[in-house]
């Protein structure tokens, strides 16, 4: 995880980088710097796994209670100290990362299959260097912290963002985790899980502001290095040969260093002498070896700038504009904000703005914001931007130009373009636009020429002209008109604008300045077929090339937001999908609100012997049982479409590549008096829901025949019937053997302490190895 080779880098090349501290010492500090302020960490829970689980018989998993007391412990210690503790958990994989994913998944199953080469060659568990965490371990983990009331989320992104991001709004004590992506996001200070002493509370701070002093960079340079040395999103291999490259010319390489820490101080030092110098003068692509990865390179940038942070390198604004600069601008990336963020810079930065639109043509359309432009701003756009991004150029401009070149807008991107300029021209692409667009040409308008833009609704866009107007132009671009509309808008600018209707072949000239001779071609849907060509005026010369085809995917660098972008989900209620991810953020609940939103979950590795087939991977063996949940998940989505809907399935079983999701379809279920609602199984409080609930679950497990029976277990063993004549049922392999030992483990060890647990005799493995094994993690 995080960045390639600075954890190795961090403690062999720069040692001092990493200082021991202790969190009492801390914590009193903040309290005395922030009176009234409860010191607060914020833990990665996924890099503490390792930390917590200490049994030293892991191979079978299933040391629930002595993990709980591990837990326990934990919790205590830092309590005693005065120190809040917030816990966040992986809630889903970003598509951005999703190669990374099956990358490390695949690499997972090479490590299981050698632990289990071990087992079958020794007889024995392998050592702790072997360690692999038992599954089911995370969730487990959730629900045990909850229990001791610690207050447990679930991401609904990149948890190291919101790690990160919460750690810096909540003015944290510092971040608990073991990832070097903390040490280069610039937010509170970053701690290893790996180095703590629960005794004492000592650990270790990574400081980043020492690691920018010994590279000479300083913390707004970070992404840019962690992205030319490779992460999660940039994969390693992109920039190796801009790495010896940089090597090679390196003047300062100590011998005593490894190779990989030369190249971490060669990246550096080009950075430092000679970034810096091109910085505000050109493109990060005209000085990086970007290619086709340009996109990939900016989202790889932008996903570590936290909500209201500055970088120096470009602007970003997530599902908008992105423009080198000298200047640092503020951006606002927060997952839940949706709100304008202006960009400003001066009027005589002379920038100019590319905007790549197709996700093959990767063109180029570049907006000139001077008479002189000097300096070109990568901007791509992306197919689901539904934010406005205003740019602003100058310190008087007020030309707005709200474009939405999205093949469904909702929102405008106000543009602002020059200094002198006055208008604002939102622009829509859709052949079914439904919002109104005000055209402002003065700061005191004067005159309003009402336009309509739709095919089938006749809403009014009014467009304001100022008193150096001369026309009002009413416009209209329904199906059925078929005219040219010219529009000047200012005798001196010389700009013209011409309307067609939606099946019109026809040219559309908006700009025509004798001096500018660029042109820019604007293709807005599949049935217009018109070329837009764009000039500019005297004061700002504009050129743009942008294809809003609905049919082509588009990609935006700058785009590249990490927040969770905004879709179309499964399932189209909005009060029942609140209270599924409201359930998922506090982590009361597992997989059901990325079923219900995206329509797309994932299952890591288990311990399961590929070379032993007598069981069936865990993922089939629960597929029945999914996919009942799935009907019931997504019950309001099935009678509006035609075609079956289906789950896609990232489950790692042996013989998965995991090249493609597995798309599981909906099994429809039988439940007595029907099928509930969601809103009656999760909101309805009365008494004989409960009923409806069993019933429920019983047809899950297709066990609604068996419900008397079951009825006369206790309620704590009715889940674990269900689950032992579900298993018996499915796997055919299983024997009465088998099933002594799984009821066994629930019913015997009720009175055991966690000490007498530690002390069972341990599991002997001289035979049925994978059997032993894989049974315990079908549990």
């Amino acid at each position: 995880m995080g960045v390639r080779g600075l954890q190795g880098f961090v403690g062999s090349t720069c040692p001092h980088i990493c200082t021991v501290v202790n969190f009492k010492e801390l914590a009193e500090h903040h309290r005395s710097k922030y009176p009234g302020c409860t010191p607060t960490i914020v833990v990665d829970a996924m890099c503490c796994l390792r930390y917590w689980y200490t049994p030293e018989s892991w191979i079978c998993g299933g040391q629930w209670r002595e993990y709980f007391s591990a837990l326990r412990d934990f919790v205590k210690t830092f309590t005693a100290a005065g120190i809040k503790l917030i816990f966040f958990f992986d809630g889903m994989v970003e598509q951005d990362k999703r190669d990374e994913w099956v990358k490390r998944r695949l690499k997972n199953n090479r490590e299981i299959s050698r632990i289990f080469h071990y087992i079958k060659s020794h007889k024995e568990q392998p050592g702790r260097n072997m360690f692999f965490i038992p599954s089911g371990l995370a969730v487990f983990t959730r629900f045990a912290l909850k229990t001791l009331g610690q207050e447990t989320l679930c991401s609904l992104q990149e948890a190291d963002y919101e790690v990160a991001s919460y750690g810096l709004q909540h003015n944290c004590l510092g971040i608990l985790g073991e990832d070097t992506d903390y040490l280069i996001y610039d937010t509170c200070p970053y701690f290893s899980i790996s180095e703590l002493c629960l005794e004492s509370l000592d650990t270790v701070m990574l400081c980043r502001e020492k690691l920018c002093e010994s590279l000479g960079l300083c913390v707004a340079d970070l992404p840019l290095l962690a992205c030319l040395l490779g992460n999660d999103i940039i994969p390693e291999g992109m920039f190796e040969s801009f790495r010896y490259k940089c090597l090679s010319s390196y003047t300062s390489v100590k011998e005593n260093f490894d190779k990989k820490g030369n190249i971490i101080l060669a990246v550096s030092d080009h950075i430092s002498k000679v970034l810096y110098l091109y910085q505000g003068e050109k493109k990060l692509e005209e000085i990086l070896p970007l290619g086709p990865n340009k996109a990939l390179f900016y989202k790889g940038m932008a996903s570590y700038l936290l909500p209201g942070q500055k970088s120096p390198w470009f602007f970003q604004k997530p599902k908008g504009v992105i423009t080198l600069d000298k200047q640092v601008i503020s951006t606002s990336s927060d997952a839940e904000s949706r709100e304008e963020v202006p960009m400003c810079s001066d009027a005589e930065s002379r920038q100019e703005v590319p905007m790549c639109t197709g996700p093959e043509s990767r063109r180029e359309v570049p907006v000139y914001t001077d008479s002189e432009p000097r300096q070109e701003v990568p901007m791509c756009s992306d197919p689901e931007p539904r934010q406005e991004v205003p740019t602003c150029t100058g310190p008087e401009s007020r030309r707005e130009v709200p474009m939405c070149s999205d093949p469904e807008p909702r929102q405008e991107v106000p543009m602002c373009t020059g200094p002198e300029a006055r208008q604002e021209v939102p622009m829509y692409t859709d052949s079914e636009p439904r919002q109104e667009v005000p055209m402002y040409t003065d700061s005191e308008p004067r005159q309003e020429v009402p336009m309509y833009t739709g095919s089938e609704p006749r809403q009014e866009v009014p467009m304001y002209t100022g008193p150096e107007s001369r026309q009002e132009v009413p416009m209209y671009t329904g199906p059925e008109s078929r005219q040219e509309v010219l529009i000047r808008t200012d005798p001196e600018s010389r700009q013209e604008i011409m309307c067609t209707g939606h099946e019109s072949k026809q040219e559309v000239p908006i700009c025509t300045d004798p001096i500018s001779k660029q042109e820019d071609s604007m293709c807005t849907h599949a049935e217009i077929n018109q070329k837009l060509p764009v000039a500019t005026d005297f004061e700002f010369k504009l050129e743009a090339l942008m294809c809003t085809n609905p049919e082509i995917k588009q990609e935006d660098p700058t785009n590249v937001g990490p927040e969770v972008k905004q879709q179309v989900t499964m399932v189209s209620d909005t009060e029942i999908l609140k209270v599924a991810r409201t359930h998922h953020v506090q982590a009361e609940s597992y997989l059901v609100y990325n079923i219900m939103s995206s329509g797309e979950i994932e299952c890591s590795n288990t311990l399961e012997d590929e070379l032993d087939q007598a069981l069936p991977s865990q993922a089939f063996i629960y597929r029945p049982i999914r996919q009942r949940v799935y009907s019931l998940l997504l019950e309001d989505c099935q009678d509006v479409t035609s075609t079956c809907l289906a789950v896609k399935e990232w489950f790692v079983y042996p013989g998965n590549p995991l090249r493609h999701p597995d798309l599981v379809r909906p099994l429809q279920m039988t439940i007595p008096g029907g099928t509930p609602s969601l809103k009656i199984l999760w909101l309805n409080q009365e008494p004989e829901i409960q009923v409806r609930r069993l019933d429920t679950l019983l047809a899950c497990f297709n066990l609604s025949s068996s419900r008397e029976e079951l009825q006369a277990v206790e309620s704590p063993f009715q889940a674990l019937c269900c689950l032992l004549i579900y298993l018996f049922v499915q796997v055919d392999t299983l024997c009465l053997e088998d099933l002594h030992a799984f009821i066994a483990q629930a019913l015997c060890l009720q009175g055991k302490s966690t000490s007498q647990l530690v002390n069972l005799q341990k599991l002997s493995l001289n035979s049925g190895v994978s059997r032993i094994v894989c049974k315990k993690h079908l549990e």
